[in-house]
This record gives structure tokens, sequence and C-alpha cells, in this order.
């Protein structure tokens, strides 16, 4: 059995991540020792680490308790998995695609500033009013 310390190092998991994932039901509760130290199971390992990869994929916790159900059942089709999947693509191409345009919009602000005075300076210009942009950024992506 595995203590809570170990399971963080193995994972790159904050032991307080881990504790939390537990208080929200993603892990299972751990065993305890006669101590009260919490022990975990080579397969709470392999279930932390599939938490940790899915939230670096960007994937939200409901997500991935959606994620885990389907995991645990392997029987099922994998059609909702795909389909959860799917959905997290599209939120990571509208972000990519904000972030694109939010780009575009500092590389301007940068160019056109000629580094002179205050009173004149394009970034601060742009930053005080919102119709200076070429774009709307702020629907790009919503």
């Amino acid at each position: 059995m595995l203590a809570i310390g170990t399971l963080s190092r193995k994972t790159g998991t904050k032991v307080q991540t881990i504790r939390y994932y537990e208080q929200i039901g993603l892990m299972n509760e751990a065993g305890r020792t006669s101590g009260g130290q919490r022990r975990y199971y080579e397969k709470d390992l392999d279930r932390l680490a599939f938490i940790r990869h899915s939230r670096q994929l960007g994937f939200s916790l409901d997500s991935i308790r959606e994620l885990l159900d389907l995991s645990d059942n392997p029987s099922q089709s994998c059609v909702d998995a795909d389909s959860i999947a799917r959905r997290q693509l599209r939120q990571v191409e509208q972000r990519i695609k904000r972030l694109q345009a939010l780009k575009k919009e500092l590389k301007r602000m940068v160019a056109e500033c000629d580094g002179e005075s205050v009173a004149e300076c394009k970034v601060l210009e742009v930053l005080r009013d919102h119709s200076e942009c070429l774009t709307n950024h702020d629907e790009i992506g919503a």
C-alpha cells in the first residue's frame, strides 16, 4: 500500500489536491492505518494518474467524473467517452481562436507604440478605449 506522499510524488499531484479529489468523490476514500494515515492501492495510483492526465488535457472535474464512471464500467460503449473528448476538443479550439485574436491585437498594440511618451502610448490608448481594437475579442471563443 502507498502513503499519500508516495502517491503525490509518483503522480506530481499535491497532497491537498489528492485529499480534495477524495472529498468530491473522484478518488475513493483511502484506507487508514491504526495511526490514521491514509493508505492507497496501486489502482488508486492508476486512478489518480488518469485524473491528473485528464486535468492536463483541460477536462473539467465534471467531465473527468463522467470519464471515470465510464472507465469503471468497461463493458459500456465508448461513444460517451468519444462525445466528452469531442466536446473538450471544441472548447480547446475556441480558446485557441480567442488566444490567436488576443495575440494579433497585442502584437498590433506593441508594433504601433513608438516608446516615446506615455501621453501618446498606443498600448495605453487601446487599453483605455476598446473601440481602438481591430477585433471584438470579447466574443471570440466565448
